[in-house]
């Protein structure tokens, strides 16, 4: 299936939007997900036929997945991120929130949330992932944390935008992911995985162009009414010609765990 839906008039509650209006820039600059990565969860899936990625947004992770699963069903609660998502026929992208998926009960081999479970409802999103996982099936849930630049200048330049000039405007639930979701128990027993890590060698403008996509930034301009990483950009200038690439790196936290392979005789109804 190639395709996009729409939930059912009046299912869609109230969620932190914090990414619709920049969600072209989304698809375009925010950094994909190792392959090694996915090539590890479908190792660990009892199956490869159905995949959830909930909180999917643009879809880097569902296109990941899909390489692997024969169908792919992606998630998100904004229209706009998945109005920008790339198509792929074995993705099925649905408008609806991370804690009513309306997936059929014990369909999904593997649920995965990529850098978005801070911004759930995490005790209700947990019991929707355990209804609709098979017996045995696996949830993956991981985040990046603050990114780092090559060079010292430049280094210097980005982790001061990201920690003093960005650091009033986070909301609150982005520490749980520079924290590696420290303080987050799954409702099953974690699988011991590998690690894990994302680099990319971006140009300046890519790196600005993922820089535009942070929540921190739209609230910053959504408060004082200009745009931050246009300064930020003059000061890089300095250090970083228009045409180099400099390796962009960030810590990588995966948790994963497996639910009984035991099927309740009543199965959450």
């Amino acid at each position: 299936m190639n395709s996009r839906t729409s939930p059912r008039e009046g299912s869609r509650p109230q969620f932190h939007d914090h990414f619709s209006g920049v969600s072209a820039n989304y698809a375009a600059f925010r950094p994909s997900y190792p392959e090694t990565l996915f090539r590890w969860l479908a190792s660990v899936a009892p199956a490869r036929s159905h995949a959830w990625d909930c909180a999917t947004g643009t879809g880097q992770a569902a296109l990941g997945l899909a390489r692997y699963f024969g169908h792919v069903t992606a998630t998100d609660a904004s229209r706009e991120q998945i109005a920008a998502a790339a198509l792929h026929p074995r993705i099925d992208y649905r408008i609806v929130p991370a804690e009513a998926s309306e997936i059929q009960t014990g369909s999904v081999d593997l649920v995965t949330v990529a850098q978005a479970l801070h911004w759930l409802d995490i005790g209700r999103f947990f019991r929707e992932a355990e209804r609709v996982l098979v017996p045995g099936g696996v949830l993956a849930v991981w985040a990046y944390g603050a990114v780092t630049v090559e060079g010292p200048e430049t280094g210097d330049i980005v982790r001061e935008f990201y920690q003093d000039e960005m650091g009033p405007y986070w909301p609150e639930e982005r520490s749980m992911a520079d924290s590696g979701y420290a303080d987050i128990e799954l409702p099953m027993p974690e699988l011991k995985s590998p690690v894990f890590s994302m680099r990319v060698s971006w140009t300046r403008e890519e790196l600005l162009g993922y820089i535009r996509t942070w929540s921190a930034v739209s609230r910053f301009i959504g408060k004082n009414g200009r745009d931050p990483v246009a300064d930020l950009e003059k000061r890089l200038v300095l250090h970083w010609n228009d045409a180099s690439r400099k390796t962009v790196a960030w810590p990588l936290t995966l948790k994963a765990g497996r639910t009984s392979n035991e099927k309740p005789a009543s199965l959450f109804c």
